[in-house]
């Protein structure tokens, strides 16, 4: 059975919704938390399908967060053998910095639900599935596009919502595998200073996560499904 490996940079944010189609595509999931001592011991290159998901940290707080630097020089081992990867908001910025782009600040706190802006190169992509879905953001940091990769969509505030690089790799800002998974309210409570950041009151957010939620998830699920369709093994 393939094998996939989904790194919690945060045990509240996991795959959520997209735990579906991977399943379906036949991978045999694992999860590790950057937290866990087995974390500096693992190789990215080993697992089929890495998906790297969110977390509050920012890419350039290795200070902090020390276990940064080891994680974007095994992906970028990974990236450079084209194994297929998933990142989505900070694991797409992961990836950005792995690729040797500068992420920073972005200035501006995107939190909500709307839909991002795809462009030619997105509608022909699995990102077909979301257009004009509106999907979950929460995000405030951001990256330039790296080199000999496809910009796919952007929003007014951020331009690189979601990139690409061939059939193996698939990097996205906001978060399509939410709008049913529980732990949306943990992130109401958790970090409700982004919501006083971001000027979002919470109930209006539960309101839109109600109203919102399930076609983001349908949505995000297709999305998934096609990208791990498309994906090219390597003999």
């Amino acid at each position: 059975m393939k094998t996939a490996l989904i790194v919690r940079h945060v045990p509240r944010e996991g795959a959520a919704g997209y735990l579906q189609p991977i399943e379906a595509a036949g991978y045999r999931i694992d999860r590790i938390d950057v937290s866990s001592p087995d974390f500096a011991g693992v190789d990215l290159c080993d697992p089929d399908l890495l998906i790297m998901m969110g977390g509050p940290m920012g890419v350039y707080e290795a200070d902090i967060h020390p276990w940064i630097p080891t994680q974007i020089e095994k992906l970028a081992a990974r990236l450079a053998a084209d194994r297929p990867t998933l990142g989505v908001c900070l694991g797409s910025q992961m990836i950005a910095a792995a690729l040797g782009a500068p992420v920073y600040p972005g200035g501006h706190m995107e939190l909500g639900f709307a839909p991002v802006s795809l462009n030619a190169a997105g509608r022909a992509s699995p990102l077909r599935h979301i257009d004009e879905v509106p999907v979950l953001h929460w995000h405030s940091d951001t990256f330039d596009l790296p080199c000999n990769v496809e910009l796919l969509a952007s929003t007014g505030h951020y331009p690189h919502q979601a990139f690409r690089r061939g059939a193996n790799l698939l990097a996205l800002q906001f978060h399509a595998e939410m709008g049913e998974d529980p732990r949306f309210e943990d992130w109401l409570t958790h970090f409700w200073a982004d919501l006083d950041t971001a000027r979002q009151c919470i109930h209006a957010l539960r309101q839109d996560h109600d109203r919102h939620g399930p076609s983001a998830v349908a949505a995000g699920r297709a999305m998934i499904a096609q990208w791990l369709g498309g994906i090219e093994t390597k003999t």
